[in-house]
């Protein structure tokens, strides 16, 4: 493989770089032109009272990390509360070295946390990796199986393109597997009446074979150090005696050296909210996303094409000048063996405005509000293709699934967010746009930023006599 371009397929938005505070000071900058990192730095500031500095550990011991006020879950309050905890509450200070065999805690199993763990394995550090999904991991690699027939539904992720040589090693092995290959399929832009313009590509664009899931699958089969906790929710960390407590609603869940947020979203700002790691969660907060929702359809036949049509059908579109549509996409021919038989499964995307206009707590979806979604998005296919309501019949099957985190519509364009102090970082597409490279990118970034953090990290003086002031500083990280 090679000639590639990056670019994931879900919803047309623009992303704008975030914007610093108004006090955002950087202290140093190394001019290269290579990758940047956000790094938490510190700087020692004079002690102003002459009363002296009591310990509050009971060994006194200097492997465990320094925090004062040490705050409860944010769990069950409002945004404003968060916002209040999240920037008041004191960074934590790991002084000792990483243990003889770190092992370290990855919440997230999408692409970039399991390419984290797969990059850290390959540095001979174990992890754990705890994941929600009630399906398998994967997280915007899922894939649908219904049976009996069976349909197959690629859900989030529609495709992807390739351009960095990390990235492309992946995807030759997930080639040599037979997993994906590339996707031939008319691809275009459907414009609202149902005028149809093929789009195109200067690099490949490649599909699952069966679906984008196997490849999470994949890069699981590749490790023998990584251990999989799942379904489960983490909803607190806790810094003690040098390691981070993981734990699921007081349930523990275990200690760690390190620990990587790979989820983004607003149960990834309520953790971060007490976590001690004021400067991640700030940058966390930043963040902006839009709310997509994904439409999974089944029907006895093919779409109605319309009398005017020359260049139907396509098997994926993205759409124009209709509201409730964004993208629409054939999987009965995209991933079928046979894809002229039936049923004809599609999945259809929203726009990130009609995401935002019609969003719920997407963990619990109210049935009146996804039958008007649903409506309101079939409505929109027939808009697209221009074609009265009654030629197109009714599905035999439908799920409705909303994205509440899905698309970034900012970023700060670096590859990871890491705090050698608390050894703890962020990664995740979003940090470089959205795309399943700029996350296998961003895990493999911070899983070597993990492997490189050691006890040099920490500033000569460090002792419990000096206050500690941390900030957030770029740093050009050369490879």
């Amino acid at each position: 493989m090679s000639s590639r371009s990056s670019h994931l397929i879900a919803s047309p938005l623009t992303l704008q770089p975030l914007k610093s505070p108004k006090h955002y000071n950087p202290t140093f900058l190394i001019p290269t032109p290579k990758s940047l990192t956000l790094i938490c730095r510190a700087e020692d500031t004079p002690i102003t009272t002459t009363k002296p500095h009591k310990k509050t550990t009971m060994d006194g011991g200097p492997d465990r990390p320094t925090r004062r006020n040490p705050r409860r879950s944010s769990y069950g309050t409002s945004r404003r509360s968060v916002l209040k905890k999240t920037f008041s509450q004191e960074q934590v200070m790991f002084a000792g070295p990483f243990s003889d065999d770190p092992i370290v805690g990855i919440i997230g199993g999408g692409m970039s946390g399991l390419v984290c763990a797969l990059n850290l394995e390959k540095r001979g550090i174990r992890s754990t990796v705890f994941d929600t999904g009630l399906h398998g991991l994967g997280g915007r690699m899922g894939t649908r199986i219904i049976d009996p027939q069976p349909l197959i539904f690629d859900h989030a992720a529609q495709f992807f393109t390739v351009s960095d040589q990390q990235f492309a090693k992946l995807v030759d092995g997930w080639s040599e597997k037979g997993l994906v290959r590339q996707w031939q399929g008319k691809i275009g832009e459907l414009e609202v009446g149902g005028h149809f313009v093929p789009l195109s590509s200067s690099s490949p664009r490649y599909i699952g074979v069966n679906g984008m899931r196997p490849l999470a699958d994949s890069i699981l089969s590749q490790t023998g150090m990584v251990n999989v906790v799942g379904p489960c929710w983490i909803n607190k960390l806790e810094p003690f005696n040098g390691t981070w407590h993981l734990s699921e609603n007081g349930k523990p869940c275990g200690q760690f050296d390190a620990i990587v947020i790979a989820h983004n979203g607003k149960c990834a700002n309520r953790l971060l909210a007490s976590s001690g790691l004021p400067l991640i969660a700030r940058q966390m907060k930043r963040l902006e996303l839009s709310s997509i929702w994904a439409l999974l359809a089944a029907f006895e036949d093919p779409l109605p094409i319309p009398a005017h049509a020359t260049t139907l059908p396509f098997e994926g579109a993205f759409v124009k000048g209709v509201d409730s549509i964004s993208w629409m996409a054939n999987n009965t021919k995209k991933l079928s063996c046979s894809p002229n038989s039936g049923p004809h499964c599609w999945t259809f995307l929203s726009t990130a405005a009609f995401g935002k206009r019609t969003k719920v707590p997407q963990e619990n979806i109210p049935a009146a509000t996804a039958e008007k979604v649903k409506q309101a998005m079939l409505e929109g296919v027939e808009n697209a293709l221009g074609i009265p309501k009654s030629l197109l019949k009714k599905p035999f099957y439908t799920r409705l699934q909303l994205w509440g985190a899905a698309l970034p519509t900012n970023t700060p364009g670096v590859p990871c967010i890491f705090d050698p102090y608390g050894r703890a970082g962020i990664c995740g597409d979003w940090l470089l746009g959205s795309s399943l490279e700029a996350a296998a990118l961003s895990g493999i970034a911070l899983a070597n930023h993990i492997c490189n953090a050691d006890s040099r990290l920490l500033p000569k003086w460090w002792s419990s006599s000096r206050r500690v002031c941390c900030w957030f500083t770029q740093r050009i990280s050369a490879t």
